[in-house]
């Protein structure tokens, strides 16, 4: 877990935002086809309370997840997003250790 990797990764508003939304998704997103605590929150979802293009809110998911923070699951054509929880867990481990 590179600590600047992700330190970058949450230096921007809309990036707090998903993982804030993806932290409770029943709270943030209508109720979808699949169960938010197995599969996620689809993509699609994702983008429309973002209110940005697909390929911004694709390239953010990607640095999420390339840092650990989010994990994705593909079923068929759909791709679903999910916090990583251990991630965050070990993020606070360190900074409480190193800081």
């Amino acid at each position: 877990m590179d600590q600047v990797d992700i330190f970058k990764a949450l230096s921007n508003k809309t990036r707090l935002l998903i993982l804030k939304w993806l932290k409770d998704p029943a709270l943030h997103f209508p109720e979808q086809e699949r169960d938010f605590s197995e599969a996620g929150v689809c993509v699609g979802q994702i983008q429309k309370k973002a209110r940005l293009t697909q390929s911004t809110v694709s390239e953010y998911l990607s640095l999420l997840q390339r840092t650990g923070l989010i994990e994705s699951t593909r079923i068929g054509q759909w791709t679903y997003y999910k916090r990583n929880e251990a991630a965050f867990q070990l993020l606070k481990e360190q900074i409480n250790k190193e800081l």
